[in-house]
């Protein structure tokens, strides 16, 4: 059989494989990674031109909140916005902690991915702005170790709060932001419209102190610090310990109370070398805790609470082998600090704590948040957020010469503020042999109630020296008695008192060619004892010329210049709480009361003024707490520095017109 080809022209032949070339399906061949079909957007200019830590805050929207007010100025608004701290680096970024420069007298209601790093809760006053921390996020890594994956290289933090009288078109931005790590530099901020960003950028000049390497963050510095360190683990629950160390030499806890947030649903079951203020189990039964732990017997179960408050067990169960037998355990909320005694300036505690899904794995280990700590008398203390650091390391129990190391662990870092005004605890009172006035504590000195009777803003009476002793209530007549006598005005209405539990009087007793003393006297007004109190005086230009205090321990701090250090003899380190008088139908209370002769040489200081105030304190403290000073000084022949006779006033300027 023969077979016929046709002959088909190559035209046709051209257009039928042109023809073919469009009609059939294209096939896409991909020759690189095929991750980027989902890929987010380019980051704007200043994001990728950053090479460090990139911080932004976007003002999102508000709305005004009742009530609704005629006047803007007082007219609260709700608003949300958004924070955003990237690492664009080469450094990883440990404990991210960022300040927002709020302006408007804001109110943070709520932050995502965020907690404020002094420890405050959820609404915070923040119209002096705010320190946020990272939670649970607080690492940053960079964009290198996880191939731009912007989860762990980058947090968001939406907020939500109350702002006031800024109304509409304004925009209510903070005036900055900035990264508060160490070791970084940050501009000025820009400013587009309800927007505002900066890049944070390495310093060059700083110098970080040379530190063996670590996995995570080293430990730093402060005047209290806490270690929280998670012994042993388990899947549903976990044993922690906690320890606090007192490392401020002035610095001192009376009768502590700890508390802090659980963050998780956390609860503690059982406690060692401490307690927890209530014992309430009634959260767990009808919360979470209660639908998971089904068979448990939560009649057993120490404290349920989000923020539970702890107290240190009394000396007498340091050896009870339930619920004490811990060393620096159970020392009844006394922490001293290390100038007095080394071995008591630190306090251990134990609790087993019980998590809730999805936490149930030994590595699912999470801090509490929000550390706040106070006591009777003692400094005010503003906490940090827990940073993990490499596990603590501690010896064998057992006395083998071989380490225990911590499952993890985490420190939070507490530093002493200095008291705003009228909020001290304590207060001191001026007077000098050269003037019979004493200038007591300030009006208010350690806050006022609101009251009709009295005034908070009038300046206190100056006083016979004979009425340190009388209590304030019994001080009027004598005032206005002494007022009357030398001539001094009295407001109306009177100056309210100073309501210190602790007062202390610093009085200028002699002054000679070649030296000078003075005699503190500290007064109880409480019906509390202080064990073991101590003291601190700031002496600027005369510290040199110290020489002896006469019934009391005088140390001289090298560490903390110009302070002079002092604290009971043995057998006289209780200052005895208020007592009845001789008569009590008659006699006012009488304070406990301790007293000594300070002692200064002039050859140091030549050329000082005591009449001047160069012999008068410049900081007290008690028990670490920082007193309130008076606002003027007794001077010689004078009231104070400010004070004019007005009789004076008209004689002087009738001698100076007759004289024309």
């Amino acid at each position: 059989m023969k077979t016929t080809c046709m002959k088909i022209p190559w035209n046709i032949v051209l257009f039928s494989c042109v023809l073919l070339f469009y009609i059939t399906p294209k096939v896409q061949v991909c020759r690189g990674q095929d991750y980027d079909i989902d890929a987010p957007p380019p980051p704007p200019l200043e994001e990728e031109e950053c090479n460090g830590i990139f911080l932004s805050y976007t003002f999102i929207s508000r709305q005004k909140a009742f009530p609704r007010l005629k006047n803007a100025s007082a007219q609260a608004w709700a608003f949300k916005s958004t924070a955003t701290v990237m690492n664009a680096g080469f450094d990883e970024l440990k404990a991210w902690k960022i300040f927002i420069g709020f302006q408007h007298e804001e109110i943070l209601v709520s932050a995502d991915g965020a907690v404020i790093a002094d420890g405050d809760d959820f609404p915070a006053a923040v119209g002096n702005g705010a320190y946020l921390s990272g939670y649970p996020q607080a690492d940053l890594k960079t964009s290198v170790e996880t191939a731009s994956d912007l989860n762990q290289m980058q947090v968001q933090i939406p907020m939500t709060g109350t702002q006031f009288g800024l109304k509409p078109p304004a925009v209510p931005m903070p005036r900055t932001i900035r990264l508060e790590n160490d070791g970084y530099k940050c501009p000025n901020p820009t400013r587009r419209g309800s927007s505002m960003h900066v890049c944070c950028a390495k310093d060059p000049k700083y110098k970080a102190r040379e530190k063996k390497s670590t996995r995570f963050s080293p430990r730093q510095n402060g005047d209290l610090s806490f270690s929280y360190d998670v012994l042993q683990a388990s899947d549903s629950n976990y044993l922690a310990q906690v320890t606090i160390d007192n490392k401020n030499p002035l610095g001192r806890l009376d009768h502590w109370n700890l508390t802090w947030e659980w963050m998780r649903g956390e609860f503690i079951y059982n406690m060692r070398g401490a307690f927890t203020r209530k014992k309430d189990s009634s959260e767990c039964v009808y919360g979470e805790a209660g639908q998971y732990y089904k068979t448990l017997d939560f009649s057993a179960v120490m404290n349920c609470e989000k923020r539970p408050v702890i107290a240190d067990l009394p000396a007498d169960r340091a050896k009870d082998e339930k619920v004490g037998n811990l060393p620096y355990c159970c020392r009844n909320g006394s922490l001293l600090p290390s100038t007095m005694d080394v071995s008591r300036s630190r306090s251990v505690f134990q609790l087993q704590v019980y998590k809730l899904p999805p936490d149930l794995n030994r590595t699912a280990l999470f801090p509490p948040q929000n550390w706040e700590v106070d006591g009777v008398l003692n400094p005010h203390y503003k906490c940090g957020p827990p940073i993990r650091v490499d596990p603590t390391e501690f010896p064998e129990p057992s006395g083998l010469q071989s380490t225990v190391i911590a499952v993890a662990s985490w420190q939070v870092v507490c530093n002493i503020t200095r008291p705003r005004a009228k909020q001290s605890r304590c207060c001191v009172s001026f007077s000098a042999f050269y003037n019979d006035s004493v200038v007591p504590c300030n009006t208010c000195a350690c806050g006022c109630e609101e009251s009709d009777t009295c005034s908070a803003d009038a300046n206190p009476l100056l006083l016979p020296s004979e009425a340190l002793l009388v209590p304030f209530d019994d001080r009027t007549a004598k005032a206005k008695a002494w007022a009357k006598v030398k001539h001094y005005p009295v407001p109306d209405p009177l100056p309210c008192p100073d309501n210190c539990r602790v007062s202390i009087n610093w009085h200028i007793f002699t002054d000679y060619r070649t030296g000078w003393t003075a005699r503190i006297s500290i007064f109880n007004w409480d019906d509390a004892i202080f064990e073991d109190w101590f003291g601190a005086i700031v002496m600027e230009k005369t510290y040199p010329g110290y020489e002896n205090v006469y019934s009391f321990n005088g140390t001289k701090l090298p560490q903390l210049n110009n302070t002079i250090f002092f604290e009971g003899l043995p057998g006289l380190n209780y200052l005895m709480g208020e007592t009845n008088g001789t008569n009590p139908k008659r006699d006012p209370r009488v304070p406990g009361k301790q007293q000594s002769i300070i002692s200064f040489t002039k050859k140091q200081t030549p050329g000082i003024n005591l009449a001047r105030g160069d012999g008068f304190p410049s900081r007290v403290f008690f028990n670490g707490e920082e007193c309130s000073l008076p606002a003027q000084l007794p001077l010689r022949g004078g009231q104070s520095r400010t004070h004019v006779s007005f009789l004076s006033v008209v004689f002087l300027t009738g001698v100076i017109w007759g004289l024309l």
